[in-house]
């Protein structure tokens, strides 16, 4: 499943957190990618344990954390900290599937990527190109947000990020193990609680009906998680 989550930053958060990122230092986009990926992939990343990378992963943690839309997408167990790339002028990622296992550096944990996420933090009329081009079942999807807007989608899909061909594409990407492995069943149980929220807003507030299917939801969810 690929879906938008709107406003994970406000713009005035994301206007701050890409004024300090254009000011800070950049290396190799290569530092994190694995054999095949670090092929294609021609960009510039903030290097992980960066007093800049712990600020502003900090920041985009917390604001998932207030996210409702985010939690419904994913239903996380664990977020792998925020990465901060960038794409100048020329710059771009070829065709890839996400690494499987990310360990988080310095630590012995490590995260199972079923969802990748990509959270804009350049507005889109600053920079030409530099969309992201997911491939999936129903075909090519091209994503390109309003800043402070993020993308989920299965880390399954191939994906790739268009060349860059003015201006520069700063975003935040990680990824996160959901306690709920198999994306069909993350699909229903959104689809689900779309229509559990539809149904509260409609209905009568004393209506049995959302607070039968909110029973539903939370069955099934104790019935697909896992959690540790």
């Amino acid at each position: 499943m690929l879906a938008v989550i709107p406003e994970v930053l406000s713009a005035a958060e994301a206007g701050e957190a890409l004024a300090v990122l254009q000011a800070a230092d950049w290396a190799d986009g290569r530092i994190t990618a694995g054999h095949q990926s670090a092929q294609v992939k021609h960009n510039l990343q903030i290097e992980e344990g960066h007093p800049v990378h712990q600020r502003l992963g900090d920041l985009v943690l917390n604001a998932l954390g207030r996210s409702a839309a985010f939690i419904s997408a994913v239903l996380p167990q664990r977020v792998f900290p925020p990465l901060f790339n960038r794409y100048d002028v020329g710059m771009t990622f070829g065709a890839h599937v996400d690494n499987a296992i990310r360990q988080v550096r310095g630590t012995p944990h490590k995260i199972r990527t079923d969802i990748s996420c990509t959270l804009f933090l350049t507005p889109p009329e600053a920079y030409d190109g530099g969309e992201l081009v997911v491939q999936d079942t129903y075909g090519k999807h091209r994503v390109k947000l309003p800043a402070g807007h993020a993308v989920v989608y299965p880390a399954t899909s191939l994906h790739r990020v268009e060349p860059v061909t003015r201006g520069s594409r700063i975003s935040s990407f990680f990824w996160i193990q959901s306690m709920v492995r198999d994306a069909m069943r993350r699909r229903l149980l959104f689809d689900l609680d779309m229509a559990i929220n539809a149904a509260t807003a409609d209905l009568p507030p004393d209506h049995p009906a959302p607070v039968a299917l909110t029973g539903v939801y939370h069955n099934l969810i104790r019935q697909w998680a896992e959690v540790s």
